[in-house]
């Protein structure tokens, strides 16, 4: 018996344009992926690279959930080992988590999802790029990105993996991009911040260095030039995708509580990484280049693009010295002051006070912290932030809304908030009513239709197709992206 339409279904009937899905979640298939890795890592290393990998504890379960459920209690505390991801996949939808695992059965089921075209992300395997190892680390990075090119070949027209990136030097990062994009055909890509030591901690104590590390996001403070990554992404035509998460980091370290770990956990992750490459001036210098956050919504990029605007008004280079510098005081004005309203502890204190004030104050060589940015007004900003960043927005999520509010955002901004359905993870119970879920902000009056479309539609086409014309040939959405990009305020951007 034909099933009945499920409410997105229903949704995407009345919808005049499709719907692509900008982070949709494969869960992999653990014995399977793992004895192919394993095969590989065999061919490439021996025996050796395969106890290696087997002793980094990396399952395609969370290693930290394993080493923290068998801790005590106080094992937990001693460590402050922060407690984990659990229970990550929906387990009582049998046939939503196959779909996950099985590229065909989801295939078949995305007109019953209301989705024309979704990309699919890793789950379990996110993490192989964090292999300290570096051989073994562009093994597996390998071997998965072979794996899951070859899964999802078939269903091409409505599903399309990323590739994971290890990015611990732009070289290593350069050579998987031209494998998996050059070599295996892969159209999407994903990036994740590094984790290095601090060296003086490492210097003392290499072990603790494991622990006390810093994070590296590409475009202030690394120690590497990550232009070469860039510009081949550019000239191989492949936008950049990150799942930044923070938990772990900062004040997301409970030993006790996941969900104190995970709110705000993509929001801050990616704040964190789109922040420095926007500062480092990534944008200025590749404007052809668009790189998508996902999975922490768009509050935190609405905020971020009005507070860069606020913070150059007030610290650009004119300003600083303008109204800053200590050398423009008026010690002499700010005596008399002293000597009309100043109480006798003031005044007793005024030659103190007076050399105190008169202290050179140190400064750093370079003023202007957007120097990079090459800012001269705050629409520059606006021009450098706006264009290039994109933004999955998951259905559950009430401030997307802001992304589109004009009034609010500075010069009438709208940024590109992207539909994200995160399926295959826990906070999907049931595939089939993500994108009705999400429609219901057009329905309560929070997004138009034509918000909509941007949502997720216009903004996900734009996000690869800007990058890369062709990313939707042979797709269902073909005809309707080539469109949107004839169309858009930004061109196609070969």
């Amino acid at each position: 018996m034909a099933r009945a339409a499920s409410k997105s279904q229903e949704v995407r009937s009345k919808l005049g344009h499709p719907v692509v899905d900008a982070d949709g979640h494969l869960q992999e298939l653990v014995p399977v992926l793992k004895d192919y890795v394993l095969d590989r890592l065999r061919e490439i290393g021996g025996a050796s690279m395969v106890d290696q990998f087997e002793r980094a504890g990396l399952t395609y379960r969370t290693s930290v959930a394993d080493r923290w459920m068998g801790m005590t209690w106080e094992e937990r505390r001693r460590t402050w080992t922060s407690v984990p991801a659990w229970w990550g996949q929906p387990s009582k939808n049998t046939r939503d988590r196959a779909a996950a695992s099985f590229p065909g059965l989801l295939a078949e089921r995305m007109d019953e999802l209301g989705i024309d075209f979704a990309v699919m992300y890793p789950s379990h395997a996110s993490n192989l790029p964090d292999l300290a190892d570096p051989d073994l680390r562009r093994a597996a990075v390998r071997a998965y990105n072979s794996f899951y090119a070859e899964l999802y070949r078939p269903y091409a027209d409505r599903l399309t993996p990323a590739a994971l990136m290890p990015m611990d030097t732009p070289e290593e990062a350069v050579d998987e991009l031209e494998y998996a994009v050059g070599e295996l055909g892969l159209k999407a890509i994903m990036v994740r911040p590094v984790k290095r030591p601090i060296p003086d901690i490492a210097e003392r104590d290499p072990d603790l260095a494991m622990r006390a590390y810093r994070l590296d996001m590409f475009g202030i403070d690394s120690p590497y030039d990550y232009d070469p990554l860039w510009r081949r992404c550019v000239e191989l035509k492949t936008a950049v995708a990150s799942h930044a998460g923070a938990q772990g980091w900062g004040s997301r370290r409970s030993v006790s509580r996941f969900v104190y770990n995970h709110i705000g956990s993509f929001a801050e992750g990616s704040e964190a990484l789109c922040k420095s490459l926007f500062m480092g001036g990534v944008t200025k210098r590749f404007p052809g280049l668009n790189f998508g956050f996902l999975e922490g919504g768009a509050a935190w990029a609405c905020a971020l693009y009005a507070d860069l605007i606020g913070h150059w008004e007030k610290r650009n280079e004119q300003h600083l010295l303008e109204h800053l510098d200590p050398a423009a005081r008026d010690h002499a004005g700010f005596r008399r002051y002293l000597e009309t309203y100043g109480d006798d502890r003031a005044k007793r204190a005024a030659e103190r006070i007076d050399a105190f004030f008169r202290e050179p104050e140190p400064h750093p060589d370079e003023l202007d912290d957007l120097s990079a940015c090459a800012i001269e007004k705050p629409e520059d900003i606006r021009d450098l932030f706006v264009p290039n960043f994109f933004f999955g927005c998951e259905a559950d999520d009430p401030l997307t809304t802001w992304a589109f509010n004009t009034k609010v955002n500075p010069f009438g901004a709208r940024l590109g908030a992207m539909f994200s359905s995160d399926f295959g993870h826990w906070d999907v119970p049931d595939m089939r009513e993500v994108l009705a879920e999400a429609y219901e902000a057009v329905e309560t009056g929070l997004l138009t239709e034509d918000d909509f479309r941007d949502f997720s539609f216009v903004n996900p086409v734009r996000f690869w197709g800007e990058v890369n014309p062709n990313f939707f040939e042979g797709t269902r959405v073909e005809a309707e992206a080539v469109r949107v990009l004839a169309e858009s305020k930004q061109p196609a951007r070969a």
